[in-house]
């Protein structure tokens, strides 16, 4: 089976997190996933675009956040990018409770999240270019089981 994708691009407003979330979960619904595995699906869209807009363009509004989502085989790899700030030390922004704006009770989870509830996460950032997370997870298709 060929792949196929999905692409969508929207303002950094905070009301569009929950946009991007639904409408990833309706494209990946295709492959008939658990529960669970939606709602991981949903909170790493709902985490990596909620740090594009409160981190990579501090919460300004004229900034785009775009989701490119691919399915191949049993595979969905989403990639959520954006051209703001990006994130000086990776490493420090990858550690569990890490958070740069500590003043909007943030619990620093994000990243810890992602990797958590995905197979493989990938993050590609350069300052005062943008960030991109790439992230993919392997659906146990239900259609296969006998």
């Amino acid at each position: 089976m060929s792949a196929n994708m999905m692409k969508l691009q929207f303002s950094s407003r905070s009301e569009n997190e929950s946009f991007a979330r639904v409408a990833v979960a309706a494209f990946v619904s295709q492959l008939d996933p658990t529960v669970n595995e939606l709602t991981d699906i949903k909170t790493v869209v709902s985490e990596a675009v909620t740090n594009a807009i409160i981190h990579g363009y501090d919460n300004k509004e004229d900034g785009v956040v775009t989701i490119t989502c691919v399915i191949e085989d049993e595979t969905v790899r989403l990639t959520i990018e954006d051209s703001g700030m990006g994130i000086e030390n990776l490493d420090e922004a990858r550690q569990p409770l890490f958070t740069s704006k500590p003043e909007l009770e943030r619990s620093g989870m994000g990243f810890t999240i992602m990797e958590n509830f995905m197979d493989h996460i990938e993050i590609d950032t350069q300052v005062g270019k943008g960030t991109v997370v790439t992230m993919t997870k392997r659906i146990e298709s239900k259609k296969c089981a006998v």
